[in-house]
């Protein structure tokens, strides 16, 4: 569960900061440009760097859109996909009640324990390798230990609408903790963020660029444009990083299984 990107291991808001920084640098850095190369540049040059800059803004604005997008089908997918475990999670709880005796109690114990584990892991940040590791693992040990009491109870009662039934509700548990697993690591691709943010300072700098040439400068409403456009490229980069940002996943609807398992513990 290592993460190789190298932006993944920046917060939201360092990446923001330093990206703000870098296109007001970029920015000052061609307008300077931009004055030292005007005395010898014509009308002509002049309305093609204008052409230019709005090419640079146009494929700015489809790259926020496309980024944004894929963005929020990610995080979206993180939701749903704690949906979907805390359904097949409460399924299982419910048919607990259909095992054999001898296996009803170990089961209800695991399941409680895999509860809280669950919870645990969906609060921990990714960055925390080593603790990730360690609660997959545990998680992996329950599942089989689960998957063997299931086993057990097939011998003793292989009747599809009792024992059967709490294997094919386990089986979708495991299921969907796999996918929540693999969801929680997909992240926008980092070429993606990268060219997204050369595209985005390429962009002020050409304003900047334009602006030495004209020799007008409005500063004011260039400074709100680029903090406007990092503000949405903040909002992209903080959906991407689950469990460590200011936008987080909703886990309620896992949090709602805790008084049930509990119980299981207290019976």
């Amino acid at each position: 569960m290592k993460q190789t990107e190298l932006l993944f291991e920046f917060s939201s808001v360092s990446i923001a900061a330093a990206l703000f920084v870098c296109i007001l640098v970029a920015n000052e850095v061609s307008h300077r440009v931009g004055v030292m190369v005007q005395s010898r540049t014509d009308d002509e040059v002049k309305a093609h760097t204008g052409a230019v800059q709005a090419s640079i803004l146009g494929l700015l604005a489809l790259l926020l859109g496309f980024t944004f997008s894929m963005s929020m089908q990610r995080f979206d997918n993180r939701s749903m996909a704690v949906i979907d475990e805390s359904n097949a999670i409460g399924t299982v709880l419910l048919r607990t009640e259909l095992l054999p005796p001898e296996q009803r109690e170990p089961a209800k114990t695991l399941l409680a324990d895999y509860v809280d584990l669950r919870v645990a892991m969906g609060k921990t940040d990714l960055t925390q390798s080593q603790q990730q590791e360690d609660q997959l693992q545990r998680t992996v040990q329950i599942q089989t230990q689960l998957w063997t009491l299931a086993v057990e109870a097939t011998d003793i009662d292989p009747r599809p609408v009792t024992t059967g039934a709490f294997v094919k509700a386990l089986n979708d548990m495991i299921d969907a903790q796999g996918k929540r697993t693999a969801i929680s690591q997909a992240h926008v691709p980092e070429p993606i963020l990268l060219l997204l943010f050369f595209v985005f300072i390429a962009s002020i700098g050409m304003m900047g660029y334009s602006s030495g040439l004209s020799g007008k400068r409005i500063l004011a409403p260039l400074v709100l444009v680029a903090l406007l456009i990092t503000l949405i490229v903040f909002i992209i980069v903080d959906l991407d990083r689950p469990k460590r940002g200011l936008i987080q996943v909703d886990q309620s609807a896992l949090l709602g299984l805790v008084p049930s398992a509990a119980e299981f513990k207290h019976e």
